[in-house]
């Protein structure tokens, strides 16, 4: 009977024996975060995210008016973007681009336009060869004026803008970020962009001014030799002076019947 009364559950009142209790648990207790003093990594987030923000944020231009905007879609634009990429390959466009118009446009108006029948295949050719080069010019000079203005609205402290239309300009003063940033974008990436426009330019208008010399010299040269080749042949044409023998040769009839004293007698 003893034996069964010990074998009984024990009271709830009786704390358990060592071997029946739970193992013990570690409570977490959350660490205190002081709000003035931020974590390291929120403080780097709010740092990365402030650098991201654009300077133009408080900026009243429109965005496809700002200066940056104008750069970027100047720059991919066709054929503005030419000047700005390889220099081969911008010679390259450049020389195609001549090529094909004087080869599509100048020679078929030179060889069967208004440039008269008496034009030797070389003075054609020369033709077409300026017509070329005077559209590369036009097109490297429209290039010069398109990169000269976004460097000038990237260059200058203020914008010009124009908030609705032409009737409501406005003018807004780079803040010291914004002007920093332009000024560095237009000193090292337009300005030489500048500098390749100018020299092309120079070279473009040397060179038409040589194919020009040419022509001129190649006509006056056929002139010259037409003049020549014609007294030769029978005196028909000399200038500043009448000749009898070509007159009775252009007119037989008006000499018929009469003799040269007759002639000069009725006169």
């Amino acid at each position: 009977m003893a034996f069964l009364l010990s074998l009984k559950p024990p009271s709830p009142s009786s704390p358990p024996p060592p071997h029946l209790r739970p193992p013990p648990t570690t409570t977490l207790i959350p660490p205190t975060i002081n709000p003035s003093k931020p974590h390291h990594h929120q403080t780097r987030f709010t740092l990365s995210f402030s650098n991201r923000t654009p300077p133009e944020t408080d900026c009243p231009v429109p965005p496809e008016q700002q200066p940056i905007n104008e750069y970027q879609s100047l720059s991919t634009s066709s054929p503005f973007s030419w000047a700005s990429g390889d220099f081969v390959e911008y010679c390259s466009r450049l020389v195609a681009t001549g090529a094909g118009f004087a080869l599509f446009v100048g020679l078929p108006v030179s060889w069967y336009g208004s440039v008269g029948v008496g034009w030797e295949p070389v003075q054609r050719v020369l033709g077409a060869v300026c017509s070329g080069i005077f559209a590369v010019t036009l097109a490297v000079v429209r290039m010069y004026l398109g990169w000269a203005y976004v460097g000038n609205r990237l260059l200058s402290a203020t914008v010009e803008y124009e908030e609705t239309g032409w009737y409501d300009g406005q003018i807004w003063v780079k803040t010291a970020e914004v002007l920093a940033r332009d000024r560095l974008l237009g000193s090292f990436t337009v300005k030489p962009v500048l500098n390749r426009l100018k020299n092309t330019l120079v070279g473009l208008a040397l060179s038409l001014l040589l194919f020009i010399a040419l022509l001129v010299n190649t006509e006056s040269t056929q002139k010259e030799t037409y003049i020549t080749s014609g007294s030769e042949t029978g005196g028909r044409s000399v200038a500043g002076s009448y000749n009898d023998e070509s007159a009775r040769s252009f007119e037989p009839e008006a000499f018929c019947g009469g003799s040269e004293s007759d002639l000069s007698l009725n006169d």
